[in-house]
Order: C-alpha cells, then sequence, then structure tokens
C-alpha cells in the first residue's frame, strides 16, 4: 500500500477552532484511558488506573495525553518514535508492541502498543494512537516482575518494537510466547486486549473528527496546537531569570549496598532556551534504580510543564509540544542514562521521582517564590505473589503507595496521595481483598509525617497488609533514610518505614528488599510526609 503524506495547508486555524481541537483531541485520549480501564482484567490498572493514552501526528509528535500516569506519557513520545524507527510507518491494520526500556519503554512490566489511523478512502495517515498500562506480572525472577535484579534479564520478557498485528492479523506466535511467559497469562490477555480497545476508540474518534471536518483542518489543528505549545514553552522559560542554577539529591540505595547514589543538575537559563545538563550524576548502579533517557525526558517535560503554566497561569496543550526549547545532557551510561544490561525496574518508578525533586530544586532557585517543597519522592512499590488457595491458581499483586505532598507558596499538602510521576489511585479495600489473598488490617494517615512550616507537607499513609497465604514481597521504596526537603526555611518531611509484623513481633526491613513472606504476616508500608513550605516570623517553622 502506498503511503501519501497529507498536504499543509496555507494558513493554519485560528484561536477559536484551535481551542475547539484542544478539547477534542484531550477528550479522545481521556476516552481511550476510559475505554482500557473499563475492559481491562487486573485490579491494576481497574482500579488504580496504572495506564496512559495518547494521540500522535503522522509524525510522532505527541498533540494530546490524557491526564493519566506523568512517568509514561513524558516518554510515550520515545516509545513512537522507536517503532517508527524500527518497525518503519505502520500499514494499516498494523499494532506495534513494545516495552524494552532501551528502545522507548521505561521499564519491562509497561507495555505500549501503538497503531496508525489512516483515512478512509485514500490510505493517508491521520496520525498515530497509542495506549501504555503496567501489567502487573511480565515474568522474570520474582512475581511482580519488579525483583531485586543486577541486570535487566532478570527482570521479565523484553519486547522490542514488533508488530503483534500485521494488516489486521494477529500474530499468533507472539501473543503465545509473551502469554507463556507471564505468571497470570488470564489477566495479561484480558489486559491487552483492554488496550487494543482504547487504540480502537481513539482510531473511531478521530476519524469522526475527519468526517466532520475534513482531513486538511484536523492535521493543521494538530500542527497548530504543537506549534502553540512551544510558544507557550519559550513564554514560560523567557520569565525565568537567566542564570546558572545548581541541584543535587540522592538515592537512598541501589539495593546491593551501593548508596547514597547523587543525582546532579546545572541548569543554565538563556532567554527563551534552558539546558539541563546531568554531568555528574553518579555511573550506573548494579541494583535496579538506573533511570533510562525516557525516564529522564519524561521527568523533564513534566517540571518544564508544571513551571511553565504556573508562570503564564495558562494551561499547556495536552500534548505539551516538542518541548525544543529545552536541551538535555545526559551522560551515556549514568543514572539518568543507562545502557544495556542494567537493571532498571526501579529507575521508572523510584529514580523519576528523584529527577523531578532534583529539577524543582534548581527551579526553586530561579523560582523561590513559586516553587513547592518536594513531595514523598517515592512511589512505595510493594509486589506480593503466590499461589491463591481460593482458586489453586497464581496471582501477582502490584501496587504503588500514596503519601505527603509537598506544601507550596498557595497552601498546605494533600496528605495520602500519589504525587508527581505517579498519578494514580490507592485500591480500595474491597477490589484489594477480592482479587488476592490478603487482609487489610491497618490503613490510616500517618499524621504528623509532614513538615512542618508556614503551609505543612502533606502526611504519608500507612497500611498494613496480612497475606493469608505465604508469597513472595518485593519492595522497591524510597526516603527511608531521610525525608523529603522543605521549601524557603519548611522542615522536612518525615522518611517512610517498611516493617515485617510476624507474630506481633514488628521488624524494619530495608527499602529495597526481596523476602519470602509465611502465612499470616503482616507488610506494613509507612510512607513519607512532604516538606513544609516558609518559616514563620518568630523564625521557626
Amino acid at each position: 500500500m502506498e503511503i501519501r503524506a497529507p498536504e499543509s495547508p496555507d494558513t493554519g486555524p485560528d484561536a477559536v477552532t484551535l481551542e475547539v481541537y484542544r478539547h477534542l483531541f484531550t477528550a479522545l485520549a481521556e476516552e481511550m484511558g476510559a475505554s482500557l480501564r473499563r475492559a481491562s482484567f487486573s485490579p491494576n490498572i481497574k482500579e488504580r488506573r496504572d495506564y496512559s493514552c495518547a494521540l500522535f501526528d503522522p509524525h510522532g509528535v505527541a498533540v494530546a495525553l490524557g491526564d493519566h500516569m506523568p512517568v509514561h506519557l513524558g516518554a510515550m513520545p520515545m516509545s513512537v518514535e522507536a517503532a517508527l524507527a524500527e518497525v518503519g510507518v505502520p500499514e494499516a491494520g498494523d499494532v506495534v508492541i513494545l516495552n524494552d526500556p532501551f528502545k522507548g519503554g521505561t521499564h519491562l512490566p509497561d507495555i505500549t502498543l501503538i497503531s496508525p489511523v489512516y483515512s478512509r478512502g485514500d490510505p493517508i495517515l491521520l496520525g498515530l494512537v497509542a495506549s501504555r498500562a503496567h501489567h502487573s506480572d511480565v515474568g522474570g525472577m520474582s512475581p511482580g516482575s519488579m525483583p531485586l535484579a543486577q541486570e535487566i534479564y532478570q527482570e521479565g520478557l523484553r519486547i522490542p518494537p514488533v508488530r503483534l498485528y500485521h494488516r489486521g492479523v494477529r500474530n499468533e506466535d507472539l501473543w503465545e510466547t509473551i502469554l507463556a511467559n507471564v505468571r497470570t497469562p488470564v489477566e495479561r490477555a484480558g489486559d491487552l486486549d483492554a488496550q487494543l480497545a482504547a487504540l480502537h476508540t481513539g482510531e473511531t474518534r478521530l476519524l469522526e473528527m475527519v468526517e466532520r471536518k475534513g482531513q486538511p483542518e484536523v492535521l493543521a489543528a494538530m500542527r497548530g496546537l504543537i506549534a502553540y505549545a512551544d510558544r507557550l514553552v519559550e513564554a514560560g522559560i523567557r520569565e525565568i531569570p537567566d542564570g546558572l542554577y545548581e541541584a543535587e539529591d540522592f538515592m537512598d540505595d541501589d539495593g546491593f549496598g551501593t548508596g547514597p547514589v547523587p543525582i546532579r543538575l546545572r541548569m543554565e537559563v538563556t532567554g527563551n532556551q534552558i539546558l539541563l545538563d546531568f554531568r555528574g550524576t553518579a555511573p550506573q548502579t548494579r541494583g535496579g534504580i538506573n533511570a533510562v533517557a525516557a525516564i529522564t525526558s519524561s521527568a523533564t517535560r513534566y517540571v518544564v510543564r508544571c513551571m511553565v503554566e504556573a508562570l503564564l497561569d495558562t494551561p499547556l496543550p495536552a500534548g505539551g509540544g516538542s518541548m525544543s526549547a529545552v536541551e538535555l545532557r545526559l551522560p551515556p551510561g549514568s543514572l539518568v542514562n543507562a545502557s544495556p544490561p542494567a537493571s532498571v525496574a526501579a529507575g521508572n518508578v523510584e529514580t523519576s521521582q528523584r529527577i523531578t525533586d532534583v529539577l524543582l530544586e534548581a527551579f526553586g532557585k530561579a523560582l523561590p517564590e513559586l516553587a513547592p517543597a518536594l513531595s514523598q519522592g517515592t512511589m512505595n512499590n510493594t509486589t506480593v505473589g503466590g499461589i491463591d488457595p481460593r482458586t489453586g491458581d497464581a496471582f501477582a499483586y502490584y501496587e504503588t503507595v500514596g503519601g505527603g505532598l509537598g506544601a507550596a507558596p498557595q497552601g498546605a499538602g494533600l496528605s495520602g496521595v500519589h504525587s508527581h510521576m505517579s498519578n494514580s489511585f490507592n485500591t480500595p479495600i474491597e477490589a484489594l481483598e477480592h482479587a488476592y489473598p490478603f487482609r487489610v488490617v491497618h490503613y490510616g494517615i500517618r499524621r504528623g509525617s509532614g513538615g512542618k512550616g508556614v503551609h505543612r507537607g502533606g502526611d504519608g499513609l500507612r497500611r498494613d497488609i496480612q497475606l493469608l497465604t505465604p508469597g513472595r514481597v518485593t519492595l522497591l521504596t524510597e526516603r527511608r533514610l531521610r525525608g523529603p526537603r522543605g521549601a524557603r526555611g519548611g522542615s522536612p518531611g518525615a522518611p517512610g518505614e517498611n516493617v515485617l509484623i510476624r507474630e506481633d513481633v514488628e521488624e524494619k526491613l530495608p527499602g529495597k528488599v526481596t523476602f519470602d513472606a509465611r502465612e499470616d504476616d503482616i507488610i506494613s508500608i509507612r510512607s513519607p510526609g512532604g516538606g513544609g513550605w516558609g518559616q514563620n516570623a518568630s523564625g521557626s517553622s
């Protein structure tokens, strides 16, 4: 099939038309997410909403990202870029699948599906739609596929960009290979089908727009929104004082005795351009806290977007633009640009949060009255796997746990919520106990764990889960040694804690650990509070 490039109209849409399309494209991505959630099998996707959906233009530039997971959304453009580079321009009916962190992915549980949308009649490529979801098991050395690993081969099945569907026909050999390498194949098949449903929803809505308004106008609106977002980013950067701003923060450890592990940043602002130089950051580590370039790019897009919107008091289009005004310098083989065969499971969920913290620290020096205190800085990853005595089948539970949000100039931080690179929900107790052989014996706010200040940091959570069967447990957590810093004289939030309660005896666990739990053991996750903002007139925070 010959693929024709769309023609470019001489003029773009006016401001009113562009605003209408902004909402249309955003609604498309949001409806994709709603389809995925409704059709999914696993509590991780259906209840926690650990997924993301997006629309891209024919060249793979993001047009609209749903209000889903920032760590997914900022990295998805690199997934699309990798798919186009590895597979080429997909044909009608193709679906590309990938999870390889070194080819556009983030970590192995995050599986991305990408499909093209062609106009009816003439084969004109209108755009691409993509869905990404965290699958609670993709194989590897421990249930949940988030192990304390020393190389990526231990973390699960690695899928480069390949066609899962070609011209509408599923590659059954690939499908069966994927399902043969996971502990919960029925759940995985259901969640993959849900991702396919999301792609179908996105295609349907985009074709409806084209049928109503015509292909030239819709494509012009895509280009116009990308250009508008880029102009807003440049305008926001111009509001930041020119200068050099440095920041540094640390990962607690890599799970194998290396730590603290520094992340260093030099931010240079010149006119409407920003240079973010991460040279000086630690080399990639033995343990899985290594972040690939897609993760660092994702955190950067998120923080720049937040600061620009705050400076201009106006939202960016949902795609965020090309971010061409922001230059990243990432040393190869480092913690923020890992090379294979580095293990990366925690890089996506933990190091992404610390990269965000470092970026916010740098912006806080440039804009001290605008930037917030640091939030909990971890996703408190908890995975448990074993055999469910109710069914005799294998189960794999994965969850991230909310904590304290950093206080801001506008007010106190929220308590018990997910922050920054995570935008998921906490699994409801009823759903958790229905799906898994668990009993939740304690669930509440860690009162007083937020940092003091003119505005207090949000408090963390405590969640105690009793296992009703033996299981293999992995915890990947951060901010267990030092709490998140306050801002403008505010106090830091309290560090988190991991505790094993066995026969009413509490044993403190490391921040990163894998162990075999017994029936009736209680896993207690006590998440950090957020930092406080501002010092009181008395000089105390």
